[in-house]
């Protein structure tokens, strides 16, 4: 089993590529602080406050399922992050 430690280390590194990503592409399309880029950056700090925050609990009845249900909340909500990232017109 995965531990809590790589699972906190995998919410950073996908959510921290996604906010890099933004920012290559304002620099790129010459769209600074865009209003659509921050959109993104700010949704995924709340995604990553939100899992954080799950990861921490205490106490739980079954912890493997818990942990697991994390992972796949990561990856639906990186997946809806990078899809409106392509959404975004250069």
């Amino acid at each position: 089993m995965p531990s809590i430690r790589d699972l906190k280390k995998d919410v950073n590194f996908v959510l921290g590529d996604i906010i890099e990503a933004v920012y290559i592409w304002e620099a790129g399309s010459g769209n600074k602080e865009s209003e659509e880029g921050t959109v993104i950056i700010d949704e995924a700090i709340e995604v990553y406050d939100d899992l954080m925050n799950k990861i921490n609990q205490k106490k739980l009845e079954d912890n493997k399922a818990h942990f697991k249900s994390i992972r796949k909340e990561l990856e639906e909500k990186a997946t809806k992050l990078v899809e409106q990232l392509n959404n975004l017109e250069a």
